[in-house]
């Protein structure tokens, strides 16, 4: 029977001595149980080999003839990123490690290094290099079937189908040369779908970004339409406006639904007549760029109550995104946990730490009002503070404090009431409910008293001791 090879992958073994290339393919076979690996002597046969497709992982010297192992880490830090790299040297220096991990290496060890602890830290990088190919793969999957350009939307991690429908969206209106308008509560990101319309408009100009939040009419007209000398009495040089810098682009314009009445003006009858002025100058000039602008603001209310006007807000509403928040997402909480965990660890040069299995359930229950970007400052902030071991959920229970939930509206009387009671049963005493409520939290919180009485607000005790009535421990 043919011997299964490991990893999937095949790992390169690149050295100038072949007696370690053979000795180290051996103990990776021996210790590790790792015998997918071809050896390589000449370090400038590496691209060579490299295109020929199939490598994973290259564990090579840093002092060679020919390439050195600095020369390739480069290269495929460059060319290849989705190829891990570990460095083994018989050179014993900090800098040297320091600066190979900046240029993109896994990790660095020296041909001294004990067997057994080299063997486990490669079978590490092995483990993340295939979570990495697996994650590629099913958002490939996932994306794959009704998109025509997965890759674009690579930035944004997701599994949510609300979000696959809008990648689709965006993929039908992106070559249009209509305004689009992006909508969401703050965090959501927002400029990354904006990233997206770029790539997919097929422009070859730049995505300028520019966030109008803030800006009087004057700085605005400024800031977009650029002046010529003499427009005002600082006005010395030419200024070349935002909309002249994404000619050939995108300009995306974020907090449009802070914009001043005149602003607002301006900006209709920009994208109306498709040209504008300087400040200062009679000569108009063309619009050459793609418009996209996105609020975190209600602009229909906002339109209602006379502070956006009308037209402006019709003409802009002609291709619409409107991104749920985070907790209207709850199944990407820990893809998008375990993303941040990976994204944390990387900026700061830390091994990735093992989460507890509660912290999932104890972010599903919270209400995230700052959406994505409030996950992944509660991340990096538990992150940068751990010190070993299993993270703590203490980082997070304080960055979360009280559980939030949305705010209650008030009812609108032409509205449906809703009740959670059947109208043809008499409703129950007060203790049956308090009783349904915590079997409610308990199964909110997969069974976690911890969770559980945070999100009834009561003490654990005192869950504890309703639980013993009902017969039901859950775990603490």
């Amino acid at each position: 029977m043919k011997k299964k090879l490991y990893p999937a992958f095949k790992i390169l073994l690149v050295d100038d001595e072949p007696p370690f290339l053979r000795s180290l393919s051996l103990t990776l076979e021996r210790l590790g149980g790792i015998n997918n690996v071809a050896l390589c002597q000449d370090s400038r046969k590496v691209p060579e080999i490299i295109d020929q497709g199939g490598i994973g992982l290259i564990i090579l010297d840093l002092n060679m003839p020919g390439l050195s192992g600095r020369d390739i880490l480069e290269i495929i830090s460059r060319d290849y990123p989705e190829i891990g790299v570990i460095i083994i040297s018989g050179i014993n220096l900090i800098e040297n490690a320091v600066e190979c991990v900046k240029l993109g290496a896994i990790n660095y060890y020296v041909k001294t290094t004990e067997e057994d602890r080299l063997v486990r830290g490669i079978s590490r990088a092995i483990q993340f290099i295939e979570m990495q190919q697996a994650h590629q793969e099913i958002r490939k999957r996932l994306l794959g079937k009704s998109l025509d350009h997965p890759e674009v939307f690579r930035r944004i991690v997701t599994n949510d189908k609300a979000m696959k429908s809008i990648f689709q969206y965006i993929e039908s209106v992106a070559p249009s040369s209509q305004p689009i308008l992006i909508t969401g509560e703050s965090g959501v990101g927002k400029e990354l779908i904006a990233k997206a319309c770029h790539e997919l408009s097929g422009d070859d100009g730049p995505l300028v970004c520019v966030n109008v939040a803030g800006l009087d009419d004057t700085i605005f007209s400024d800031t977009l339409f650029g002046h010529v000398p003499g427009a005002y009495t600082s006005a010395n040089h030419h200024r070349v406006g935002m909309i002249e810098k994404a000619a050939g682009g995108t300009l995306f314009l974020d907090e449009i639904g802070d914009l001043s009445i005149p602003s607002q003006i301006k900006l209709l009858r920009l994208l109306q007549n498709g040209e504008y002025y300087p400040l200062g100058s009679d000569k108009p000039k063309r619009l050459k760029s793609r418009i996209i602008v996105a609020t975190h603001q209600d602009l229909e209310k906002k339109e209602a109550v006379g502070e956006f006007r009308k037209d402006f807000y019709y003409r802009l509403y002609t291709h619409h995104v409107d991104i749920p928040p985070l907790r209207n997402r709850k199944g990407d909480i820990q893809v998008l946990l375990n993303h941040f965990m990976e994204q944390a660890s990387k900026a700061i040069n830390k091994k990735i730490p093992t989460y507890p299995k509660e912290l999932p359930t104890l972010l599903s229950n919270y209400n995230f009002p700052g959406n994505i970007r409030q996950l992944q400052s509660m991340v990096f902030d538990a992150v940068s503070t751990h010190k070993g071991g299993v993270l703590s959920l203490d980082s997070f229970k304080k960055k979360m404090g009280k559980m939030t939930y949305p705010v209650n509206l008030p009812i609108d009387e032409k509205e449906d009431r809703k009740c959670v009671f059947s109208q043809s049963e008499p409703l129950p005493n007060i203790r049956k409910v308090t009783d349904m409520l915590v079997l409610e939290a308990m199964h909110r919180a997969k069974g976690n008293q911890s969770i559980a009485c945070r999100l009834i607000g009561i003490s654990q005790p005192a869950l504890s001791k309703r639980l013993k009535k009902l017969g039901q421990a859950g775990n603490r």
